[in-house]
């Protein structure tokens, strides 16, 4: 498997069976867009998504948000259409960016951007801090320890930022920073979805 495909989000599935996702809520509700045919890609479920979106439902409107490992877009263009103010998308497979910035053009968004890169690369760089982050990466790589503490040492996020992360179930516990609050939590089949609270003095 190539570099790309290894680091590719949404994570991977093998029951994908639409080339499609749907924003299920606000101004944009009901808007079906493409996704791009690209391995290991794996849409946030609407079940999940709608979830998600209420437990955040407080702390979308016009939150800077960042997407890492955006894949499909089905986070960021569900963020978009609840109000928030700007989206930043992370992608490191060309194609699924490429799809990414059509559909953006599509629905006529330009409070949002694409960045064909890879996502560990731009947290090691100093940020601008972000009020809600998500971080939804391929599963059984490794990567979300790494991400974490980037986001931290490299002032990614406000001082009560929102993270939600979705990982395989067997992952287990995760280590994260003292000040962070396990906010929500859920399973679903193989997916273990859960919302921190940063809580910074």
């Amino acid at each position: 498997m190539t570099r790309h495909r290894q680091q590719t989000g949404r994570n991977v599935q093998n029951n994908r069976r639409e080339g499609f996702i749907r924003i299920i809520s606000g101004r944009l509700r009901g808007r079906k867009l493409p996704v791009h045919d690209v391995e290991g890609l794996r849409p946030t479920t609407d079940r999940v998504k709608e979830t998600v979106f209420n437990w955040l439902a407080q702390d979308i409107y016009q939150a800077r948000c960042l997407d890492l490992f955006a894949g499909s877009g089905s986070l960021g263009f569900e963020a978009l259409s609840r109000g928030a103010e700007y989206i930043t998308m992370l992608e490191l497979d060309k194609k699924a960016a490429n799809q990414l910035q059509q559909n953006l053009a599509t629905i006529g968004e330009t409070n949002a951007e694409v960045i064909n890169t890879d996502s560990l690369k731009y947290l090691a760089q100093p940020g601008t801090p972000h009020d809600v982050v998500f971080i939804d990466p391929p599963f059984r790589k490794d990567l979300i320890q790494n991400v974490i503490e980037r986001l931290e040492a490299n002032h990614w996020l406000t001082p009560h930022a929102m993270i939600y992360i979705e990982a395989e179930k067997e992952l287990g516990e995760l280590t994260t920073p003292a000040h962070w609050r396990l906010h929500r939590e859920k399973t679903a089949g193989q997916v273990c979805y859960r919302l921190f609270e940063r809580e910074e003095a």
